[in-house]
């Protein structure tokens, strides 16, 4: 028991010394990871679609 009561206060103890984002990062942030993961998707989409033309093309 004394093993997870130490545990959790070095736990606490770790998350005082995070820096936590400011809104403004915050927000740069999230737009940044949108912008990603919709530039990947239209790609995946494309590369996938180009490769079902070639193999119909094929059969």
């Amino acid at each position: 028991m004394q093993k997870i009561s130490k545990f959790f206060r070095n736990v606490t103890e770790e998350m005082r010394k995070v820096r936590w984002p400011h809104r403004k990062e915050l927000t740069k942030y999230t737009i940044t990871v949108i912008t990603t993961l919709l530039f990947f998707t239209l790609f995946f989409t494309l590369v996938d679609l180009g490769i079902t033309q070639i193999i119909e093309l094929f059969l």
